[in-house]
Order: structure tokens, then sequence, then C-alpha cells
């Protein structure tokens, strides 16, 4: 038997009729990608239709630019792609905006990880740069998880010595990252971000980076409102990109944290939330 679709949320405020809606931006996993990972099949089709409409699509992501342009490569031409969280920022190849860190402080970083995986902890560094990721774990496990988000790395002896720009450091936590990881990392906050992006990974930023901060970098450029603006998530690194748009959407699967943060409740990752929201608001 077929399963039914979960239903789209009645939710108030949705227009009657389509939105002006000018900027699409949504997260990735647990947002667009279903559990599995995949980019549902309706996006294609529904993407020629906002293309032609004057919508632009803009994925928003902890992944790596590296790894987003190869997803959308067919798609490509003229997407603004949000990466790394927000700290790289990128349209046809050109580099729109960007937040370094000072590699003193990712060395650190990475310096932690090192002393808590002596501790038994298992955690690994990803140490994330504008041309690639770096790391220095080696087994199977840890590399299959990198491989998903940054299809640009390097296995390298010390990441604290990498000559790159660094943007970001993402640590993997196969345990439970928001409470093992993340209060490991408390030192760090008080000049830097500590940001839980999903069960396992937790990410080291300026302060100063963020989606949000991106997006409001792309609405000024492009001359593009809040009010024109659409953005789905479902985590806590989707919060200050939901604070920056009227049509903030958290996924029916997303951290409690995000929903009380979003203006409305879209559908699963796994029912299409995305595309079914954007069908509804936009009249596709």
């Amino acid at each position: 038997m077929t399963a039914t679709p979960a239903p789209l949320l009645n939710v108030p405020g949705l227009p009657a009729g389509p939105a002006d809606i000018r900027l699409i931006v949504t997260d990735m996993d647990g947002t667009l990608l279903d559990d599995a990972r995949r980019i549902p099949d309706g996006l294609w089709p529904m993407l020629a239709e906002l293309r032609r409409r004057g919508v632009l699509f803009s994925p928003a992501s902890g992944r790596q630019y590296a790894t987003l342009a190869r997803q959308f490569a067919d798609v490509a031409e003229g997407m603004v792609f949000i990466a790394e969280n927000g700290t790289y920022v990128v349209r046809d190849g050109v580099e729109l905006s960007s937040d370094t860190m000072d590699r003193s402080v990712a060395a650190e970083v990475a310096r932690t990880v090192r002393r808590l995986v002596a501790d038994g902890v298992d955690v690994g560094a990803v140490v994330c740069g504008k041309r690639a990721a770096y790391v220095e774990r080696t087994d199977e496990a840890f590399l299959a998880e990198v491989r998903q988000y940054y299809v640009a790395h390097q296995v390298v002896e010390d990441v604290t010595a990498v000559d790159d720009e660094v943007i970001k450091v993402a640590l993997i936590d196969f345990g439970r990252a928001e409470q093992t990881t993340a209060p490991a990392l408390a030192g760090f906050a008080a000049t830097h971000q500590v940001v839980v992006s999903s069960e396992h990974w937790v990410d080291v930023m300026n302060r100063t980076a963020n989606k949000g901060t991106a997006l409001r970098g792309l609405q000024r450029a492009l001359g593009i409102t809040p009010a024109q603006t659409m953005v789905f998530g479902d985590y806590l690194n989707d919060l200050e990109m939901l604070d920056a748009a009227e049509w903030s959407f958290a996924m029916a699967n997303a951290h409690p944290e995000v929903v009380r943060r979003a203006r409305h409740l879209a559908p699963s990752n796994n029912d299409d939330g995305v595309l079914r929201t954007v069908s509804r608001v936009l009249g596709l």
C-alpha cells in the first residue's frame, strides 16, 4: 500500500493567493534532503519554474561550497550558495562574501579535539578552508562522514599547519555533540560561536558568522526584502537565517528551538516539506 503524504500544515498567515517571493533559501540536511540525504526529484522542475519567474533559489548549508556546487551542478548557473554555515558565499565561482578565522584559533580548537580523543571521546576535527577541508583522522568511519559534506578534502599530518584561509572548524562527534563536544568547547564561546549544527556536528566560527548574516548581506546586494524572502531550516545553525525572513519555516522534524523561532511550520523533510510549501505559497 502506498503511504499517504502528510497534509500541508494549516498555518495562519499563509496567503490565499501567490505571495511576492523573490528569494528562497533552504538548509540541506534535515530540511531539503530526506533522511537518506536525497534531493527530492520534484526539485528540478520546480527550479526551472522558479527561474522562469525570476525567483532565486539558494542552498544554505554547513556543507562545503564544492559539495553544494557538485550537488547542483546541472542548475548551478546564477545560483547563490551559502556554504559553511554562512562563512563562504559564492555565485558562479565568484566569492560574494566570507568570514575567515584567525588560524591560531582554529589550531587551538584542533588541539582541544586531540585532548578529547586522548580522553576517549569519539570525535574528529575538520579544518575548513576556502580551497579544501583538512583532516588528520584517517579511519573509514570518520572519512565516510567527511566525504558526505566535503568533497574537496585532504588528509594531512597536522591540521594546525594548513596553508589556507580558514573559515570554520567542524567537529564530528559520533556520540551526542550537544552533550559532549559542545561543552568541551565552551571556552571558545567568549570570542567565537560554538554552534551545534546537528546531532553529531559542532561548528566553531567567528562570532559574526552565521547563515543569517550571509543572508542579510545577500538581500542587501540584490535589493530583496525580508518580506520577499522564504527560508526553511531544522537545526540550531538555522536560527539567525530564520530571523532574516518574514516567510520563515521550521520543518515538522525540527529542533524545538527552531520551531519556536520560525513563524510557520512546514511538513517534514521526509514529506517533501520544502517543495510542497513553496508550491502552496507561490501558487505553483
